[in-house]
């Protein structure tokens, strides 16, 4: 997924300067995501040097995707809700155990605020997985990156935005052939379920890394998010969950798509600007489309190819105008 967990600025006409989907700006107290990473803040680019730093981006934006892919190979096994159950208990206790949150010294406004940032952990990560369940990676991050693009679009004022606006429109309107025909519509709808909540997610993040220091908010929503997950694992998977082969491979996809993409980002994002940052993500789509056909002989059709770059396309045109408008309004 997609599903990444990290902290992020708020659009502005809710609380800040405008964040796309791939693109959100992380916060200085950020925590870990297309479903769970939290980036650090953004250093000084270095020239020469951010090469480095850009090979970590990539490799972290592969891993989860690849992460992804190995989740679908699991589901025959454990089910996607048992997939979703395994990855938030071990992302969560990995987590825990390295952030130590405090429990005590918190406000009801605050514990509030982390729920419902678990609560839209928990739905983005379970809708995101049935999709995938259903319907190609690709495709599915694809749809799923249309709801914080859609974020981004709606809370700029900025004209130009209607741009990439039907960029992404168009690219909808080539994956699903005219009418969506080739693809599972319920995938479809759980894709695009996911994209709403990843918007969610990324409101609540930003407000909830204004309220915890460091990852601590992203620990505890992450633990909000397992304990919900929980029972619908138990139901759908039941004693699955306690093999070993599906607990391997479970906690793998916790790597895969957390712990490891969070470490990378964390480690570049000390030397990389936010806005490059954001540009890179929007490369999330292709990344997918790459692990689907490595890992599950998912190939796309040229109009699917096109789609998604379109998206690509529409993604990086909003960060790149979000960045103009932040530089203008600094003076900078």
């Amino acid at each position: 997924m997609h599903t990444r967990y990290r902290q992020v600025s708020a659009p502005t006409s809710l609380e800040g300067p405008v964040t796309t989907p791939s693109a959100a700006t992380p916060s200085t107290t950020a925590g870990t995501g297309q479903h769970g990473r939290a980036p650090a803040p953004a250093g000084t680019p270095r020239g020469r040097g951010s090469l480095g730093p850009v090979g970590l981006v990539l490799a972290g934006g592969i891993s989860v995707q690849f992460g992804g892919a190995l989740a679908v190979t699991l589901m025959p096994r454990a089910g996607a809700l048992g997939v979703v159950t395994l990855r938030l208990l071990v992302a969560a206790l990995v987590l825990m155990v390295l952030c130590r949150p405090k429990l005590r010294g918190h406000s009801r406004a605050d514990w509030g605020t982390v729920i419902v940032f678990g609560v839209a952990m928990a739905a983005m990560n379970g809708l995101f997985y049935q999709s995938v369940a259903r319907i190609p990676l690709g495709p599915a991050v694809t749809l799923e990156v249309l709801g914080p693009l859609a974020l981004s679009v709606l809370a700029s004022r900025r004209a130009v935005n209607l741009v990439w606006a039907a960029l992404a429109l168009a690219g909808v309107f080539l994956l699903g052939g005219g009418g969506f025909s080739g693809l599972d519509p319920l995938g479809v709808v759980f894709a695009l379920g996911a994209g709403a909540m990843w918007a969610a997610y990324i409101v609540f993040s930003a407000r909830t890394g204004r309220r915890f220091p460091q990852a601590d908010g992203l620990a505890l929503a992450m633990a909000v998010a397992a304990v919900l997950f929980l029972p619908l694992g138990v139901v759908e998977s039941g004693t699955k969950l306690l093999d070993p082969t599906v607990l391997g491979l479970g906690a793998a996809v916790a790597v895969l798509s957390s712990v490891l993409p969070y470490t990378l980002e964390l480690l570049a994002l000390r030397r990389l600007p936010a806005s490059t940052f954001a540009i890179l993500m929007s490369l999330e789509p292709a990344l997918a489309a790459a692990a689907g056909f490595l890992i599950l002989d998912q190939a796309l059709s040229t109009a699917e190819a096109a789609a998604i770059a379109l998206v690509i396309a529409a993604s990086m045109g909003a960060v790149r105008t979000q960045v103009g408008r932040g530089k203008a309004g600094t003076g900078k």
